[in-house]
């Protein structure tokens, strides 16, 4: 991996770390439905003229009913679930949860693809899930109206918006493999866009968010999307698919920077506990691991 490539990775991660800091400082004025509309409205704004400048428009055309499914699992429904998580989470844990995606990937291609497992990949999706159970004990209750009720229910948001992670990616594998990346990307914050609409007007803050909470909401929308994917899709041309999935193991590491730093949010032993096994997890899961046999593509 070259300097440009590290650095472009780390930037990355500082960007989608970001993006949760930015969550919990501005959810509370906007909401989260209307928070995510002006977020993927600002990234297709700054896409779609881009991919059409690079002459890739065609295919928004042509690929347009499986680009709004991907909107809807990719954008739409997992960033208004994340928004509403960071209601209650803090930003360094909805980041460690969100990190599970890659084993919701992986789970679903075993289900949905037949793709094979081996002891290793089904002992790190195990892995995996009992770093989540670690990251949450002591923290969620089921019984309606108790302190922890509110933490389970973000929990499971969270985890229901890493499923849908796993879902629009196979579903983009089989659906949207020829299509070229950039064009998914701005295919699918437009269609997240223009799902998202209806439900923002009608969900839209009143009184009007402060001039702050607009700052933050064009610094998540520009910066951490449309930015973000743009150097996103750049490393996977470069340094390809399984180097890039590594960025999965330090956006935590910057969300909960960014938290401790701008929100003085505090870093426990059970988040490092928590965070340590899903990471291990998830590199048994994704053949990461030195020594660990590699699938082809």
């Amino acid at each position: 991996m070259s300097r440009r490539d590290l650095f472009d990775l780390l930037l990355l991660a500082a960007l989608w770390g970001a993006s949760f800091l930015f969550l919990r400082y501005v959810v509370p004025a906007f909401g989260p439905v209307a928070l995510i509309e002006v977020r993927v409205a600002l990234a297709a704004a700054v896409l779609l003229p881009w991919l059409w400048w690079r002459g890739g428009g065609a295919a928004l055309l042509t690929h347009w009913r499986p680009l709004l499914t991907v909107g809807l699992l990719n954008s739409a429904l997992p960033f208004v679930l994340l928004s509403y998580a960071t209601l209650t989470l803090t930003a360094g844990v909805a980041s460690i949860l969100n990190a599970t995606t890659p084993l919701w990937t992986a789970a679903v291609a075993v289900v949905w693809l037949g793709q094979r497992f081996g002891r290793r990949q089904w002992l790190g999706l195990a892995l995996g899930w009992l770093g989540v159970a670690i990251l949450v004990w002591g923290k969620v209750d089921l019984r309606p109206g108790s302190s922890g009720f509110a933490v389970a229910l973000s929990v499971g948001a969270c985890l229901l918006a890493t499923f849908a992670y796993g879902v629009a990616a196979n579903f983009t594998r089989r659906r949207l493999s020829s299509v070229e990346p950039r064009a998914v990307a701005a295919g699918s914050q437009a269609s997240a866009a223009v799902l998202l609409l209806p439900p923002a007007l009608l969900w839209w803050p009143s009184p009007p968010p402060p001039a702050t909470a607009w700052l933050a909401a064009l610094a998540l929308g520009l910066a951490c999307t449309a930015l973000a994917y743009l150097l996103y899709f750049r490393l996977l041309a470069r340094i390809g698919a399984l180097r890039a999935a590594s960025v999965t193991f330090l956006i935590p590491v910057f969300a909960t920077l960014w938290g401790a730093l701008f929100l003085a949010e505090a870093l426990t032993l059970q988040m490092l506990a928590g965070a340590a096994v899903v990471f291990a997890g998830t590199a048994l899961a994704l053949n990461l691991l030195p020594g660990q046999p590699r699938k082809p593509g």
